[in-house]
């Protein structure tokens, strides 16, 4: 199978050596995001509940951008600045995903790029074009 690199203006530029996504046969992986608005490349603002909407609206454009939307993806890795906001984070992630929701890791980290607070990434299953 090839790889397919998958790009979108309505997400984030890739900031690295790395593709917003990568496509093979029906398996999408995602990297990371984090809250950049796309049309400025800078941070959403300084409040978590604002960079946790901002990081799902950026993961949803990417995985639309693979053929598939949030409910797609099988496997999420949420990385936090302060594990004390994953209530937070389950909050908005339900107005995001419907049941069944996807596999989940939640683990807390020192810092993210461009002093974010939370940063994720994950796993997603398109339906076969054949």
């Amino acid at each position: 199978m090839s790889k397919v690199i998958i790009r979108t203006d309505a997400a984030p530029a890739a900031i690295g050596t790395y593709s917003q996504a990568v496509k093979i046969g029906t398996t999408v992986y995602l990297s990371g995001q984090i809250p950049l608005v796309p049309a400025t490349m800078q941070m959403v603002s300084e409040d978590f509940a604002e960079q946790t909407h901002q990081v799902f609206k950026n993961l949803s454009a990417v995985c639309e951008a693979a053929g598939g939307t949030l409910n797609n993806m099988v496997k999420v890795n949420i990385f936090l600045t302060d594990l004390s906001q994953f209530a937070t984070v389950n909050q908005i992630m339900s107005q995001y995903y419907q049941e069944p929701y996807p596999a989940r890791a939640a683990v807390q980290v020192s810092a993210l790029p461009r002093g974010a607070q939370i940063e994720i990434d994950g796993v997603m299953e398109v339906p076969s074009t054949y």
